[in-house]
């Protein structure tokens, strides 16, 4: 008799469990935010809770979002109980439709054995915000008489339209006038060569004629020397005196000479130094005007 009780009551209990509704999956999916400007990170939750024997899968990366940009997708541990498990996950996406309201809806896949199931949630909605305030109906412009200056643009093609006639101009004149510009260019150096050299000649014959000494003596046959080497090409300051005489067909030139070395070899100067000195200073103007006329006379 209690065998035949424990069949009976095992077979009502199974029947029961079989007659009992299964665990109802349900998906749940928001946005985060109400609004989002085009192309903001957006956070969409997507929500499922299932029995225990369902296998269920999350959308990822690979899935068509549509309008919407997937960025990124954060999941989070399961949570069961009661035989009920809670799974959930945060996409990051942004939208880049234009429509005033964007609906949007992640579904959840059920695996089954040969085949599976999306189970979408409803659709939400992601109102577009705005960056600019629409227009009224109707304009209201503001009377203004008093003059507005605009900016012009500049004019590029009139300015590489005088560069390049600036160019070719200077290519004509280098063609044509290149010898006259470079023999004047030389004339001018030779001219400022030859005003630093009075300068100098003058400060070292001032501190000749207060300190008649070797140094100083040296020193101002040393800037002759070597001033009339850059004027005529020819090593001067290698020469004696009876070789500069003999190049410069000039005599003269070695007692003026003799006044300075006097100093430099005897220790005592000659009566006529003030003298010597001008005729040294005449010789190197002579020379450089000379020079000057024939690089200005040659062709």
């Amino acid at each position: 008799m209690a065998k035949l009780q424990f069949i009976i009551i095992s077979f009502a209990f199974l029947l029961i469990s079989n007659l009992a509704p299964a665990q109802e999956l349900k998906v749940e999916g928001y946005f985060m935010q109400d609004s989002a400007k085009l192309g903001e990170r957006v956070a969409y939750v997507l929500k499922a809770s299932y029995s225990q024997q369902t296998n269920l899968i999350f959308p990822d990366s690979t899935f068509d979002f549509g309008s919407m940009a997937f960025l990124e997708k954060k999941t989070y541990i399961s949570h069961t109980k009661n035989n009920v498990t809670v799974d959930s996950a945060v996409y990051f996406v942004s939208n880049f439709s234009l429509d005033p309201i964007r609906k949007f809806s992640l579904p959840v896949f059920e695996v089954l054995k040969y085949d599976s199931v999306a189970h979408y949630p409803e659709e939400a909605g992601l109102a577009l915000k705005l960056m600019i305030a629409p227009l009224p109906e109707q304009l209201a412009f503001q009377d203004n008489n008093v003059y507005q200056p605009i900016a012009t643009d500049f004019n590029y093609p009139v300015l590489f339209l005088i560069l390049a006639i600036v160019l070719a101009l200077a290519i004509v004149s280098l063609l044509f006038l290149r010898k006259p510009i470079r023999r004047q260019w030389v004339i001018w150096m030779e001219k400022r060569k030859y005003k630093r050299f009075l300068k100098r000649w003058e400060n070292a014959e001032k501190s000749f004629a207060s300190h008649s000494d070797m140094s100083h003596a040296d020193e101002l046959l040393s800037l002759w020397k070597t001033y009339m080497e850059h004027l005529k090409n020819k090593p001067f300051r290698e020469w004696t005196t009876v070789e500069i005489s003999d190049f410069l067909e000039n005599k003269e030139i070695i007692k003026d000479f003799r006044e300075i070395e006097m100093i430099i070899y005897a220790g005592k100067g000659g009566q006529n130094i003030e003298e010597a000195c001008k005729n040294l200073k005449g010789i190197c103007t002579q020379t450089y005007q000379q020079k000057i006329v024939e690089r200005d006379e040659r062709k």
